[in-house]
């Protein structure tokens, strides 16, 4: 029987996920022997901004769910409102570099996190590609080389945003929810970016229901587990980095003995990039997700 497969896929959206959530991933991983793939915020956390999103549906309901002012701590949710949100990669270069040089993979989350998940949708293509070029720019600065893999903020995609992709050969993206990787297609233009989607639900769209407590999480999640297939894993590092990191450590723990592969998204992309003819196309499109407010990009139907 082949083994499962799983890659954790680690969302980096602020900076004291960064300062602390990042550290305590990278220890448990180096523990067990884990090599993930990390995606920095780059630019300003301007997390207190976030706080216009309470008019849409579900997100009241999300914040209680998921306790966000423990999560993310009173300070962060008044970034970028009450004074100005701190530099993410001008503070903390030297921490996302000891990630890389510790064998995991990295790539670009976004510059701001608020201005790409709010909005994306209203940009023009010329402001989504000077957006994106500023996380690039400040990846390079920090890491000496381009980025080759970009995974969005709040999985927010479209067709303009894909197109940014492909002019920056990027190697790579993890925008969608989904079920495998696939080549994007919106309104029938076809995209040649990789797009290696979330297969499981995030932690902090079960957390806190009643039909999910805390000790039946691990089940459920092993539950979820395809053979034969690439399990893609969101975690983020305010969560499973912090409030949730003894779960995570367990969870990881559980796994491990239950010989459960890991396996980078760069290693996904590359195994499946090596025979470019079987790869599907698919539509991208935005959709609801249960346990998440507002829409995002997700894997539709296959085109013939």
């Amino acid at each position: 029987m082949p083994d499962l497969v799983l890659a954790l896929k680690v969302d980096v959206d602020t900076e004291r996920g960064t300062r602390l959530g990042v550290p305590a991933l990278a220890r448990v991983f180096d523990e067990l022997g884990i090599r993930a793939s990390f995606f920095f915020s780059l630019g300003p956390d301007n997390t207190g901004r976030a706080l216009r999103r309470v008019f849409r549906p579900g997100f009241l309901k999300k914040v209680k769910r998921t306790s966000v002012v423990s999560t993310y701590g009173v300070r962060t949710l008044l970034n970028g409102v009450l004074w100005p949100g701190p530099h993410i990669g001008a503070r903390h270069g030297d921490l996302m570099r000891a990630v890389r040089d510790a064998g995991h993979d990295v790539g670009i989350h976004c510059y701001d996190h608020i201005r790409w998940q709010d909005g994306l949708h209203r940009m023009g293509l010329g402001e989504v590609r000077r957006e994106f070029k500023r996380a690039r720019d400040e990846f390079e600065r920090i890491f000496g080389g381009s980025a080759g893999s970009a995974a969005a903020a709040g999985w927010q995609a479209d067709a303009r945003s894909l197109a940014v992709y492909d002019e920056a050969d990027l190697v790579y993206a993890s925008d969608a929810r989904g079920a495998c990787p696939f080549f994007p297609v919106v309104r029938g233009q076809r995209f040649r970016t990789l797009q290696i989607p979330s297969t499981l639900p995030t932690l902090d769209e079960l957390m806190g229901r009643p039909d999910f407590p805390d000790e039946a999480l691990a089940a459920h999640y092993f539950s979820l587990l395809h053979r034969n297939a690439v399990n893609v894993m969101t975690l983020h590092a305010e969560i499973e980095g912090m409030a949730k990191h003894a779960w995570f450590r367990e969870f990881l723990t559980r796994a491990v003995s239950m010989r459960v592969q890991f396996v980078t998204l760069a290693e996904v992309a590359r195994t499946v990039l090596a025979a470019p003819a079987a790869i599907p196309a698919h539509e991208l499109v935005l959709a609801e997700i249960d346990g998440r407010s507002g829409v995002l990009a997700v894997q539709g139907n296959v085109i013939a």
